[in-house]
């Protein structure tokens, strides 16, 4: 041909379909009378390229069909005879949008609730276009409980495009839903799928009973008044009677708190276990068809229940229950209907299990006795000898204090004398493992940037007694800490003496009698000046009061809400508090027992509980070896809008102290700083008491954001200023060199994290040697990290060092910590249990892998 085909046009675009138009030609243009006219075109899908080629038979125009819609297609028209080809040039055209496919069934997933389902899907694996819209209708369909109304349970949500998810409320328990989904282009709504989820049953609700005094009551029997309950989910399986004896207890629990009783146990079996309630009846349903009186202690069997008679002189609590159960889930929910008191008339009445031999009784008022002389004699000896200790240490101070070369106040070395007992010796501690050689090595710049590091020429200081420099560069934050190391710590010592203690602020409404069951301890309460202040309830003109205070952030005031760990008697006020500040995030730096003893009680649910009107369902818990994140959402009644808390719980805080390094918290405070919202309200940070722990991390999050911005930390006027808000923020000296601490890890190792897409061209750029320094980036973090890598001393591995454990070890230089060993079970003939091995941490799970040698 003289030429390819000219004047190539698309003159009609769809979906699925282009049509092209050329210009004729005649036998000028082909030069034979047989020749072909084919069209060639390729595409991408999926990431694999399609080709293709048709043959035309029109003379001037041609629809091409069969093509993917919003595909970008590359084509050219191609004129051949038997002597050659010639070809036109080669056009681009995108195909319009169609209606989508279906979202994939299998990417559908349900996550059911009591009264919510969340449900997340994927899209269409054939857009066919830009999604727009989704498009999600629901209904029930069926119920397991007979008496559920279910014909306005239906409803429609429309969510963007880049918003696969969605939390449904308002949905009847034990309920089976329809779900319907359909995604939209530009061009309407693609063919829908359904699937079907279903909400878990929830407790029958139990009626209200306006006063819990009983119909009638003997010395051995007691009236109560039955009324049904009310199913939600699931029909009324059984109803309980329990009896519970009111036996005195060190703490009282609050009133309107009431545990139901998931185990059943007879009033025999009660008495063997020493358990304090007991079962006196079970009732079918049938039974309770109305109202009706039943009198506990009539001394009849009820299902296999002995409701025997009460003891005259024991105190009891008569609760109500009613339990549902299907699909294998069972909702228990009660009431408390009557009490009955001891009796004082018949004193003289002794039961048989409670008689005591006065033989036994007498032998132990005499072991009682010798018990408390010994221990009496014990406390005089022991007071003695603390007494000539701390003469002999005040002696030994004086001395020092006369030999030093700065003359300190007398006051100070007074205080320095009293907490010598106390000074910061701890190989945990001493995070950077510094001493005078460390002095002399290069050391490296501080920067809050991931990378690179330089070293820098390091800088004489010595620290001033009694003079405290307010802000520290942070090129000079590792050589100040040095300095503040030597001696013993004295430098940090003095610092942290010269903060103020103690109150310092006006804490009147704290005081009141009214308040104090709020405050678990009584000298960590709330400021007047900056406490919270919550909306008062109907009623009660104390109902403001919560132990919280606000703190004041980097530029950002009240950012922070420092708070003690939640009681039984504040669950309700701190969720108020939450929903009242508009709070996004929960800060929770305690365990809820430590070495025993109750930190912080758990205020929450597993899956959905109500704090007085204040609805909170659990919708995800992501635990990680150090801390755990659970989102919740929350809603409070009379309200539509539904908010979404997360709680960060870091669990790796010791029981006693603080951490050996920093390097958990740090990633910690940096998580809770990326997902809390700009515009969300205070962050609310709780430990125990709210003091100790919670005044560390604000400290440390807000001394970060300082030494990003402007280059120096200024840690002991930080503290000063967050002691100022409430008592005692950063409680003791070994948090305060803790903070310090964590600020030069941060500022020395950075954020290391690197993003899984980028791994592989950051690696490059930070193993690349330097041609001038012959070093590279990679290398300077390896000596970083050999720098702030805590010293191990031998009494960190006494257990490897134990001469019966010699011959367990391959090489004394490579011994376990004693905090990270894993212990064997004892078999006969071994006197040790111990093998060189650690546990180590895993990303997802503490102590996951064990490292040992051959």
């Amino acid at each position: 041909p003289v030429h390819g085909p000219q004047n190539v046009e698309v003159v009609d675009i769809r979906s699925r379909q282009l049509t092209l138009q050329w210009e004729p030609f005649g036998y000028v243009v082909t030069r034979c009378h047989s020749y072909n006219l084919t069209v060639h075109y390729q595409y991408i899908f999926n990431q694999q390229k399609y080709e293709a080629e048709e043959l035309i038979q029109t003379s001037s125009h041609y629809t091409l069909r069969g093509l993917r819609p919003f595909m970008t297609i590359r084509l050219r028209l191609a004129l051949s005879n038997p002597e050659g080809k010639m070809e036109s040039e080669e056009l681009v055209v995108q195909t319009e949008e169609d209606v989508p496919g279906t979202v994939p069934l299998e990417s559908i997933q349900g996550g059911p609730f009591e009264e919510k389902i969340y449900v997340q899907w994927k899209p269409p694996n054939e857009t066919n276009g830009i999604i727009t819209l989704y498009e999600i209708t629901y209904k029930a369909v069926g119920s397991l409980d007979p008496t559920a109304d279910l014909l306005n349970q239906r409803g429609k949500v429309f969510k963007l495009r880049n918003e696969t998810h969605h939390l449904f409320v308002g949905l009847y328990p034990g309920t089976t839903y329809s779900f319907t989904i359909k995604a939209s282009t530009v061009k309407g709504f693609g063919p829908p799928i359904t699937t079907r989820i279903a909400t878990k049953i929830s407790a029958p609700a139990m009626p209200e009973y306006d006063t819990d005094t009983p119909l009638n009551e003997t010395e051995t029997t007691i009236t109560v008044m039955l009324k049904p309950a009310q199913s939600r989910g699931a029909p009324v399986s059984v109803y309980q009677l329990v009896v519970k004896e009111e036996r005195p207890q060190k703490s009282r629990r609050a009133a309107d708190i009431i545990e139901c009783f998931s185990v059943p146990v007879s009033y025999k079996n009660a008495s063997n276990l020493d358990s304090p309630h007991y079962f006196a009846a079970e009732l079918k349903p049938v039974n309770l068809p109305v109202t009706q009186p039943f009198t506990v202690g009539d001394n009849k069997t009820y299902n296999g229940y002995w409701n025997a008679p009460l003891s005259p002189l024991k105190s009891y609590s008569i609760y109500f229950q009613a339990l549902s159960k299907a699909n294998g889930e069972t909702k228990i929910n009660c009431v408390r209907l009557a009490t009955k008191g001891a009796s004082t008339q018949n004193s003289n009445v002794v039961e048989p299990e409670k008689q005591v031999d006065n033989t036994v009784k007498m032998a132990g008022v005499i072991a009682g006795l010798l018990m408390f002389v010994i221990i009496l004699l014990g406390a005089m000896l022991t007071i003695k000898r603390r007494k000539l200790a701390k003469k002999q240490k005040e002696t030994q101070s004086s001395s020092q204090r006369e030999m030093g070369p700065v003359a300190a106040s007398d006051k100070s070395a007074t205080k320095s004398a009293a907490h010598n007992e106390d000074t910061f010796t701890s190989g945990c501690q001493d995070v950077n493992g510094f001493n005078n050689s460390h002095g002399e090595m290069t050391q490296p710049t501080l920067t809050i940037q991931t990378h690179p590091y330089r070293s820098c020429d390091p800088v004489e200081m010595s620290y001033p007694r009694g003079q405290f420099q307010p802000a520290i560069r942070v090129a000079d934050l590792l050589q100040h800490i040095t300095q503040m190391k030597r001696g013993q710590g004295y430098g940090f010592k003095e610092e942290y003496e010269a903060l103020p203690e103690g109150q310092t602020a006006s804490w009147d409404t704290a005081k009141e009698d009214e308040n104090r069951n709020k405050n678990r301890y009584g000298n960590i309460i709330s400021y007047d000046h900056s406490r919270v202040r919550l909306q008062l309830l109907d009623g009660d003109p104390h109902s403001d009061y919560i132990n919280a205070n606000y703190i004041d952030g980097y530029h950002r005031p009240h950012h922070y809400i420092a708070t003690q760990g939640p009681m039984q008697e504040t669950v309700k006020d701190f969720w108020r508090m939450i929903w009242q500040e508009n709070s996004a995030s929960v800060v929770m730096v305690t365990n809820l027992v430590e070495v025993g003893r109750v930190k912080c009680v758990r205020y929450w649910p597993d899956d959905t509980e109500v704090y007085g009107d204040i609805k909170v369902t659990l919708i995800e818990t992501e635990p990680l070896a150090e801390y755990v994140i659970r989102t919740f959402t929350v809603q409070k009644k009379g309200y539509h809008e539904i908010r979404e808390i997360r709680q960060f719980h870091f669990t790796s805080w010791p029981d006693h102290g603080v951490p050996c390094y920093a390097t958990g918290l740090l990633g910690f405070v940096r998580q809770v700083k990326f997902l809390n919202p700009p515009d969300a309200g205070p962050i609310v940070v709780h430990c125990s008491a709210g003091a100790g722990r919670t005044g560390c991390f604000i400290a440390i999050d807000i001394m970060l954001d300082m030494a990003e911005n402007e280059g120096v930390v200024d840690i002991f006027n930080c503290v000063r200023e967050l002691r100022s808000q409430r008592v005692n923020l950063v409680q003791t000296e070994e948090q305060y060199v803790f903070v310090h601490d964590a600020i030069l890890e941060a500022c020395l190792c950075g954020n290391t994290a690197i993003p899984v897409c980028e791994f592989r061209s950051i690696y490059y750029n930070i193993s690349r040697l330097d041609p001038q320094t012959n070093s590279s980036q990679i290398k300077d973090e390896f000596q970083t990290l050999n720098i702030v890598t805590p010293r191990v001393r031998p009494e960190d591995c006494s257990i490897g060092l134990l001469p019966r454990n010699h011959d367990k070890n391959r090489c004394m230089d490579v011994l376990p910590l004693d905090r990270c060993l894993p212990f064997l079970i004892s078999v006969d003939g071994e006197s040790s249990n111990y093998i060189n091995a650690a546990l180590m941490d895993e990303w997802w799970w503490p102590q996951w892998h064990l490292l040992c040698h051959m």
